[in-house]
């Protein structure tokens, strides 16, 4: 049971954003606005809202230095924007919970204590996370807070695909393949089954979600057998800036070669590798796809990411004994037609066939009729499991 007239705020922080919404009383995947304050830590940013009320919309440069300004801003912001007494709860996206936390829940100091020692588990993300949870406790401490892990659809996957092999004492310290992505995961999987049906949904389905963060999910009877992302989220394919696999001496051997530090292969891995390492350009898909025809570095890139992507699929598909729906989903993932007509060409010995109208048009369904595998884009919406998550926790405080 939801709160009487009692809104849900939903916060996604990233690397370098926030992003959040607030989600109706009547029914948790009614929007009443959303928002994101970007380029944190860059010279120029923007804060942007887009609300029912088409007034309430605006986008705004600002400049944000650090995450403790952009929290400022916000919450700023939220103090004039929403009324006194009409919040029911403040929904985080946690990326990583290490072994204990995984299921929603309220947020204690307790975990916010053991969330600061897992850090080293993905520094890149919850350090931020944890400081916007902080933050809102100041500010708002009567206000209920929640806490919606990343890795939740992932923790009930097959020990073989947990497993990390390197020695047995650090699985007692929790070192072992989590996955992520895991809100957007759940998420089409909702979707698919509103879409195409139970059978669909519990059939043998492999997610895409492509965007500046990239991951890959096999996924039976809708729960998870392997993933591509796997300790932590800079694993799996190349990514916007994430390196994705490498062969483990690649560190040794750089700080035999360049002297380079841990701290500094942490950095190169996670912002100066992937498309903007191979591209020397940039970061942005839409940016390589536009300049793949004169240079070859964009060309290479875009092409690594199509190979690498489509390598994941047929090596989840193995793990699923097979492949009865593909779906494609996060920014590229659902707006690059190219992108996806590259990773499923040459696919057809397991079933794929594209129809190229549909995928160049974005329909919703791109498969042809002679293709034995169902190929679908979905809108993933991690805001919308956020809320519904977090209503699921008061209903059962309630």
């Amino acid at each position: 049971m939801k709160p009487a007239n009692a809104n849900v705020l939903t916060i996604n922080g990233g690397s370098s954003s926030i992003k959040f919404a607030l989600f109706g009383p009547d029914q948790s995947t009614r929007r009443l606005f959303a928002g994101r304050i970007e380029g944190v830590g860059l010279l120029q940013g923007a804060f942007i809202v887009k609300s029912t009320n088409p007034g309430d919309n605006f986008s705004h440069p600002v400049v944000v230095p650090d995450h403790a300004a952009a929290v400022k801003l916000l919450m700023d912001w939220l103090a004039e924007r929403i009324a006194a007494g009409s919040l029911a709860a403040v929904a985080h996206r946690i990326v990583h919970g290490g072994a204990r936390y995984w299921q929603p829940q309220r947020i204690t100091p307790q975990m916010i204590e053991e969330l600061h020692q897992l850090s080293p588990f993905d520094p890149e993300h919850l350090p931020e996370e944890i400081l916007l949870a902080e933050a809102f406790h100041r500010r708002f401490p009567d206000l209920p807070q929640i806490a919606c892990f990343d890795t939740a659809f992932h923790h009930d996957m097959p020990r073989l695909a947990q497993l990390l092999p390197i020695p047995r004492r650090y699985q007692v310290k929790g070192a072992r393949r989590y996955g992520f992505h895991g809100l957007s995961c759940a998420y089409l999987m909702h979707a698919l089954e509103q879409e195409a049906g139970s059978a669909a949904a519990h059939g043998r389905v492999i997610l895409a979600h492509l965007g500046n963060g990239a991951s890959i999910t096999a996924v039976r009877a809708g729960s998870s057998m392997d993933t591509s992302m796997g300790l932590t989220p800079a694993s799996g394919l190349p990514m916007s800036s994430r390196s994705g696999d490498l062969d483990p001496g690649l560190a040794w051997y750089l700080a035999r070669t360049e002297q380079m530090s841990a701290r500094q292969f942490h950095h190169m891995v996670n912002h100066e590798a992937g498309l903007v390492g191979i591209s020397e350009t940039s970061s942005d898909m839409r940016e390589l796809l536009r300049r793949q025809a004169e240079d070859v570095r964009a060309a290479e890139a875009v092409a690594l990411f199509c190979y690498q992507a489509r390598k994941w699929i047929c090596a989840l598909a193995g793990v699923l004994e097979g492949l009865d729906t593909l779906v494609f989903a996060g920014g590229i993932g659902e707006n690059a037609a190219e992108v996806r007509s590259r990773i499923c060409s040459g696919l057809g010995f397991i079933g794929i066939d594209m129809d190229e109208a549909s995928n160049q048009a974005g329909a919703a369904l791109i498969s042809s009729a002679a293709s034995t595998v169902a190929v679908r884009v979905i809108a993933t919406d991690e805001e919308s499991m956020i809320a519904q998550d977090a209503y699921r926790v008061l209903g059962q405080h309630n």
